[in-house]
């Protein structure tokens, strides 16, 4: 293809941004947004622990997931929506965007910062990120690529630029979090299966339900609250016997878990303000306490990595307060599900 490629512009591409947030939710943010959704709605409406030993990968948009390959899926479960990662041709990269976008599919393509002009770590600090590229014009040499991330950007990029950043080693130097793994032209096919269904009081406590359940799994991956005593046992046990690689996966794999919780959070505070339903809005705000729970879990990994002795003590406080949160959360939730299902939380 030659010219200009370029997603339709009657949907526009909108920013979407929290705190606790990394770039694998505000991407699909505004993919949500161009379709007509909610992305509270969608990124919120899903609360689990799942960890995968020996899956964690340094990136920033790493997640655990249930669906294997699935990304998408696997984090809007109670969703229509799936993901392929799809990794582009050595003899012309751009051809495979340009088919995605001439099908009306916003890629979100893994790129290095190093390499990204627009990004506060051009030219200094190697790491794996995601943006959306919504146009490509080869006469110009420039694709049109949108990063809600803070600093946030929205417009043109060097293809020559792209290419570099999309095809990285991404090799490890400064940064010990998110290098180290190769972006190699890796880009992520969405299909999101939209509209979805209305998030009534019902739908919400299904969800809910499905989550409570989800939390009290015996399966066989390290999931729910079993999961994550397991996860914060090994995470102590290696501290104590130096293993700085285990240790430094808490920050990269926390990250997911941690953004998740504060979403979910925030949507239940949020509906339990606009359906008047208090018991539910406290039930968001002891999940929101989870989120920031997961603060100083990752703050003493990403230390602890350079003496892992020295600060098993702080991980084995903070490991445990984080089970607690997670508890008190989750008999939280118990209570807002029945004011969901019988009405009783609802003001005049």
């Amino acid at each position: 293809m030659t010219g200009v490629q370029q997603a339709p512009t009657d949907r526009v591409i909108q920013h979407w941004y929290r705190d606790h947030v990394s770039c694998l939710q505000s991407t699909l943010a505004s993919l949500l947004i161009r379709e007509g959704e909610d992305p509270l709605g969608a990124l919120g409406l899903s609360w689990e622990f799942r960890h995968l030993p020996g899956d964690v990968r340094p990136e920033e948009f790493y997640w655990p997931c249930a669906r294997d390959g699935d990304l998408v899926g696997s984090l809007l479960p109670y969703h229509r929506a799936g993901s392929v990662w799809r990794t582009a041709p050595d003899t012309d990269p751009l051809v495979a965007l340009e088919t995605a976008l001439a099908g009306n599919r916003l890629p979100i393509v893994a790129v290095d910062n190093y390499h990204l002009p627009f990004r506060p770590a051009y030219q200094d600090v190697h790491s794996a990120h995601l943006i959306i590229v919504y146009g490509i014009d080869r006469v110009a040499g420039e694709v049109l690529v949108s990063d809600a991330m803070p600093p946030a950007y929205h417009g043109p990029l060097a293809i020559a630029d792209l290419l570099r950043s999309w095809t990285s080693v991404n090799p490890r130097e400064q940064e010990a979090f998110f290098s180290g793994v190769h972006i190699d032209g890796r880009w992520l096919d969405v299909t999101l299966g939209t509209p979805f269904p209305p998030l009534t009081p019902a739908r919400l406590g299904e969800a809910m339900a499905a989550n409570l359940a989800r939390f009290d799994s015996d399966g066989p991956d390290r999931a729910g609250l079993r999961g994550l005593a397991e996860f914060g046992t090994e995470l102590v046990a290696a501290a104590r016997n130096g293993d700085r690689a285990t240790v430094e996966e808490a920050y990269p794999f926390g990250w997911g878990m941690q953004a998740q919780a504060a979403l979910h959070g925030e949507l239940l505070r949020d509906r339990g303000v606009q359906w008047r339903n208090p018991v539910l809005a406290e039930a968001g705000r002891r999940v929101e306490q989870v989120a920031h729970a997961w603060t100083p879990v990752r703050v003493c990994a990403a230390y602890g990595r350079a003496d892992p002795r020295a600060w098993a003590g702080d991980l084995a406080h903070r490991t445990a307060r984080l089970r607690r949160a997670h508890e008190e959360a989750l008999a939280a939730i118990e209570q807002a599900m029945a004011t969901l299902n019988d009405g009783s939380g609802e003001i005049g």
